[in-house]
């Protein structure tokens, strides 16, 4: 018998993500960070690369299948959410990445992103959430904050923005995240708990468009400030901030409060982080959407609320087997017909 020779292929790096495209984003936009920490841990996945899919609608951040070696699609305007549903659907083995803005997802595909999060097919869903139109040249978004002057809004907006996390939390979605695109090490770690995430991830990421709507996540991304406006989520950690870690959150009915932390000072008092906790995930969405009723707090960073559910294409899968197995192959022309027929004449 002749020894078989086993080549083993060569691991992945990050280079071996990244295509022959001109990446044409204007320089400074954030987008070009968040491409680079995908491509850094696409490799340390252990998924194939033609396992791997990037689907887009439209804007900015939709150009991303093209900076991706992997297969991908440029759909159209807010549809990517319902093309990589019937990807999935399809061919559930393949490792689906939804790349998406606000103004795509929550405008537009408004509709489609609320029944994906709810199908609960598994898939990633990376929303770039830049608060402003930047493919069509600056007018507000579905996430600009209120009284923003755009070139569709002169007169400052009169609507009501989206907060994209509660939006989520009720449409059931089984992850929901935050990070920014200024912080690497925190935007890798929300990629990986997304994609080890069974269900659908939401995860939003502050980006900056630096032509239309330059500094608007200014405070969270500056060293000068950053310490005391942000706070990082840690499953089973306080919630604790501050540029010496000085100051802590607990809740005061529902209500979140900052106290002062004395060096040294236990923290036992404060408000312990769940990531299970359905009803303390909905106080930490909303934490900053009121600043007048509730007071200045951190903005909360990292995974706010994980929970298990059952798959879209996983119980689509089961419920065809047991068609098949309680009737054999199915019968195009008994459905078409139906099950209530007349006999005219």
């Amino acid at each position: 018998m002749s020894d078989t020779l086993v080549t083993e292929k060569p691991a992945l790096t990050a280079k071996d993500f990244i295509t022959d495209q001109e990446v044409r984003w204007c320089p400074g936009c954030g987008d070009y960070s968040i491409l680079a920490q995908v491509q850094k841990i696409m490799p340390t996945l252990g998924i194939p690369k033609e396992n791997i899919v990037i689907v887009s609608g439209i804007g900015c951040s939709s150009r991303f299948p093209y900076y991706m070696n992997t297969y991908g699609m440029h759909s159209i305007h807010g549809r990517a959410t319902a093309v990589a549903s019937g990807l999935k659907a399809s061919r559930p083995e393949l490792s689906v990445w939804i790349v998406t803005g606000d103004g795509d997802s929550l405008s537009i595909g408004g509709n489609h992103t609320i029944h994906l999060l709810r199908r609960n097919f598994d898939v990633n869903i990376l929303m770039f959430n830049n608060q402003i139109y930047g493919l069509t040249k600056g007018q507000y978004s579905p996430t600009s904050e209120q009284k923003k002057i755009t070139k569709s809004s002169p007169m400052g907006s009169i609507d009501h923005p989206f907060n994209p996390l509660a939006l989520a939390m009720g449409a059931d979605a089984s992850f929901i995240a935050r990070s920014m695109d200024r912080d690497p090490k925190h935007l890798q770690a929300m990629l990986l708990r997304s994609q080890a995430h069974k269900g659908s991830s939401f995860l939003e990421i502050y980006q900056n468009c630096n032509i239309f709507n330059d500094g608007a996540f200014e405070i969270f991304t500056e060293k000068s400030t950053k310490p005391e406006e942000v706070l990082f989520l840690e499953q089973g950690k306080p919630l604790v901030f501050g540029a010496t870690q000085n100051k802590g959150i607990k809740l005061d009915g529902f209500k979140p409060v900052i106290v002062a932390l004395e060096e040294g000072a236990s923290t036992d008092h404060l408000w312990i982080h769940d990531e299970k906790d359905f009803y303390k995930a909905q106080i930490l969405i909303r934490m900053f959407d009121d600043p007048a009723l509730q007071g200045h707090l951190p903005r909360p960073f990292g995974v706010f609320y994980e929970t298990e559910r059952a798959c879209y294409e996983d119980t689509m899968a089961m419920q065809i087997d047991e068609a098949i197995a309680k009737g054999g192959p199915g019968n195009l022309d008994k459905l078409l017909k139906g099950r209530e027929t007349w006999t005219i004449g």
